[in-house]
């Protein structure tokens, strides 16, 4: 596990943003939670509870390496990016994380629904988690979310949140899209609109952590816009495929709209010392 972690802390370090280190909580304390008291109540003027299910196929997520659902020894990995994820959200009071790469094949929605399920075992944690990466809804095909309405008919106010997002549990929800390509994806995530409407959304549902899957960086300007509204930025790189000078320049144009969280080396294969199996990032 010591791979993911120097790879936070040296793109911190690289910023000359270095910022003091999360408390030594316990992984299993969720976002709310404070030393001697108690996770507050969830105030939602949305009851997660009516909305529609997400369907879970088992094997659909076994292929699509979705190790996080039923926990276990393969979600540590996942586990562990959560659990910095969450310490340093309650620690600088971030609540809407994006997820970006350079370039396509990085693991980015892999990683955002690794993230999302693993998020959903802390159950006083509620989180929405959008597919917004609307020329290729990687998120989408992983859950096998199929519906005539997605999440550009949310931001274009064609129809209200409610009647796409699907719930996981009774703390997790997923925007997904219909699997047809929108037309106009930059317009849409750069609008003004978009910013009014991610805000509608977080004060109806009350969400504590929303993650944005986003297009890959150096493939469109669909991000430059949409980066300002969130708090901080996830970047996932392919171990061994994205080159330093795409990294670098991904990071400069994060750190120029939002916060660099840091930077996950993806599809990286070794052996822990102190595990007895290996670690594949995906």
């Amino acid at each position: 596990m010591e791979r993911l972690q120097i790879a936070l802390e040296k793109a911190r370090a690289a910023r000359g943003r270095t910022q003091p280190a999360p408390d030594a909580a316990d992984p299993s304390v969720g976002l709310l939670k404070r030393e001697g008291m108690e996770a507050a109540t969830h105030k939602s003027e949305v009851d997660w509870t009516d909305l529609s299910p997400l369907e879970v196929d088992r094997k659909r997520l076994q292929r699509k390496r979705i190790a996080t659902f039923d926990g276990g020894e393969n979600s540590a990995p996942f586990d562990l990016l959560r659990t910095r994820v969450l310490q340093q959200a309650r620690q600088h009071g971030w609540r809407r994380i994006a997820l970006v790469s350079p370039h396509s094949g990085c693991g980015k929605s892999t990683t955002a629904a690794n993230l999302a399920f693993s998020i959903a075992r802390q159950r006083e944690i509620h989180s929405i988690t959008m597919d917004l990466d609307f020329r290729r809804a990687g998120l989408t095909d992983i859950l096998g979310g199929s519906a005539p309405y997605g999440m550009a008919d949310v931001l274009e106010r064609r129809v209200p949140m409610a009647d796409v997002v699907l719930r996981y549990g009774e703390n997790t929800l997923f925007g997904l899209n219909t699997g047809t390509r929108t037309r106009t994806p930059s317009e849409i995530l750069q609008s003004a609109q978009t910013s009014e409407v991610l805000k509608d959304i977080e004060n109806s549902f009350a969400p504590d952590i929303m993650l944005f899957d986003l297009p890959p960086m150096l493939a469109s300007d669909d991000n430059f816009g949409f980066l300002q509204n969130v708090d901080c930025a996830l970047i996932l790189v392919a171990s061994e495929k994205t080159p330093m000078s795409q990294i670098d320049v991904t990071e400069r144009h994060v750190a120029e709209l939002t916060t660099v969280m840091g930077i996950v080396l993806n599809k990286c294969r070794y052996k822990s010392k102190t595990h007895s199996h290996e670690y594949d990032y995906y």
